[in-house]
């Protein structure tokens, strides 16, 4: 009989650890105020979301979700004029921040050299991985206006593409550094 007891006392004792386990409490959200494409942001996020999700849920969808390991570099974005992937940074270490996606480097009306070379060379196949590409190379030409095209592999290194083989989207970049940089726009 003693054990029946026991038994009884330690299902009671292990309802009382359940109860308090569902208890949840939601996590804090951080007030955040960056730039995107020039334009102020100012929301809440929590602090585990990543820049990749914040921006998403924001509506910038050109930030394509691609592996979020930073592996394939379909998210890329310029993290104060740096090639980053959002997916490897918190959406709160954008406080304060500068970030410009592919829609701030030239538009539908007003295309960015570099956007032009894409399309004449058709270095726009599936289109995922374009807007990162894109991204990569405006940094690797502000840095370098004149690269090899050595220098332009080394620049795209962390942009995956599944259709071009790369030749294309190489010869577009290399295309693109020949426009005289007043053309260049931004």
């Amino acid at each position: 009989m003693p054990s029946t007891a026991k038994r009884t006392k330690s299902a009671s004792s292990s309802k009382k650890k359940t109860a308090k386990a569902t208890q949840f409490k939601l996590p804090k959200k951080y007030p955040i105020s960056f730039n995107v494409n020039g334009e102020k942001v100012e929301t809440e996020t929590y602090a585990h979301t990543s820049l990749l999700y914040l921006l998403r849920d924001l509506g910038f969808t050109e930030v394509k979700n691609g592996c979020e390991a930073g592996d394939c570099g379909a998210c890329t974005i310029l993290f104060d004029d740096v090639a980053a992937n959002a997916c490897c940074i918190l959406g709160v270490q954008a406080d304060g921040r500068d970030i410009e996606t592919v829609k701030g480097i030239g538009t539908i009306d007003n295309l960015h050299p570099i956007q032009e070379k894409f399309i004449e060379h058709g270095a726009i196949q599936c289109g995922f991985c374009t807007p990162g590409m894109i991204v990569s190379a405006k940094e690797l030409l502000d840095k370098n206006p004149k690269p090899t095209r050595e220098e332009i592999k080394a620049g795209i290194a962390g942009n995956l593409c599944r259709c071009t083989g790369y030749v294309k989207i190489i010869d577009a970049i290399e295309a693109a550094s020949k426009i005289k940089p007043s053309k260049k726009g931004k």
